[in-house]
């Protein structure tokens, strides 16, 4: 029979979708399971160091949000066009998604301002156009003016600090969307974690088409993942094989994290400095070859990111988790509640 994408389906009322973030960033609810014990508990982001320990090494992913949502119009049509850069090609063109995209048909030109303007250059499934831009000067400059950040469409409220989309640790721009687990650390958090003999090491993948697809097919397996970039350095390579080799947990923030890690990780979980590209796709029956522990928001029903919640933790498990959630009130999304999935 295969997996079906409704295994992944559970019931989420509406105003659990979180609209703002939480205020300080460590001050939402904080669901621990903890699957040796099979036991589930409810604290706050800020109890975690309750449950990490000397030797840990947290996984962190640095990418920064670039502001990646554009309004233009198809010259010589009326109504608006909606676009989100997802994945840069080369210096002029872009991998995105628009709205609506039947009008941006092969070489229409999308007015944008009076300094930079685009023209379709491929068509993809799903409203995906690749785009190149034509404009004079510093083009991340020109973005920074005509870019809006790229807010999930079940968010209406209006972001009033546009840092609350980054984590405090961002770093290399590059994604079209935050990597969420991460929006719960403090700089005063992480300091206390390192002073209890805990070490970060830091990935990157900037997050693009392969996270905001949707699984549109019955059977999962028919799902294709598009590629998002990852880089992997030396130093923090040096530090996830040193705890593997040593025995201490490998706890990765971020499904972003786990995938970039479980990409390059051999057979033993050892890892190599190395960039790329994956479409690695994380669904029940997959075996963890790095990954100890999750720490994760919660995600949309039906997503790649709740099988890859399923994956680590069981499908079964996973829905009663999320029941668990949405009867305790847990503010569910992007500006939602974390899990730590032990």
């Amino acid at each position: 029979m295969g997996l079906k994408t409704h295994d992944f389906y559970y019931e989420l009322p509406e105003e659990l979708i979180a609209q703002t973030p939480v205020e300080p960033r460590d001050h939402s609810r904080l669901l621990v399971y903890d699957r040796q014990k099979d036991t589930t508990e409810d604290r706050h982001f800020y109890d975690i160091t309750d449950y990490l320990k000397p030797g840990d090494l947290l996984v962190i992913n640095n990418t920064r949000v670039i502001p990646a949502r554009i309004y233009g119009h198809i010259e010589e049509h009326e109504g608006a066009l909606e676009m989100l850069l997802l994945k840069r090609i080369d210096y002029t063109h872009w991998e995105t998604i628009m709205k609506p995209a039947r009008k941006a048909r092969m070489g229409s030109k999308i007015c944008i301002s009076d300094e930079i303007y685009a023209t379709v250059t491929g068509i993809g499934e799903y409203g995906a156009r690749t785009i190149e831009f034509h404009f004079d000067g510093v083009f991340e400059d020109i973005l920074d003016r005509i870019g809006n950040m790229p807010l999930p469409p079940y968010i209406k409220e209006k972001l009033e600090d546009k840092e609350r989309y980054q984590t405090v640790y961002s770093k290399i721009e590059g994604s079209a969307a935050a990597p969420t687990a991460g929006l719960h650390f403090t700089p005063e958090l992480m300091d206390k974690i390192r002073g209890m003999g805990i070490d970060f090491a830091t990935v990157l993948l900037h997050i693009g088409l392969g996270t905001f697809r949707p699984v549109k097919e019955e059977n999962i397996l028919d799902h294709e993942m598009h590629t998002e970039y990852y880089e992997i350095d030396e130093e923090n390579a040096d530090k996830i094989n040193a705890a593997i080799r040593e025995g201490r947990r490998v706890i990765c923030v971020g499904t972003t994290s786990v995938r970039t890690l479980e990409t390059v990780a051999d057979e033993n979980g050892y890892v190599k400095a190395t960039t790329g590209n994956t479409n690695i796709f994380i669904y029940p029956g997959y075996k963890f070859k790095c990954v100890k522990a999750l720490i994760t928001n919660f995600h949309l029903p039906e997503s790649t990111l709740i099988m890859l919640v399923s994956a680590f933790v069981g499908t079964e498990k996973t829905l009663e988790i999320y029941k668990h959630a949405v009867d305790e009130k847990y503010r569910f999304f992007s500006f939602g509640d974390s899990s730590f999935f032990i």
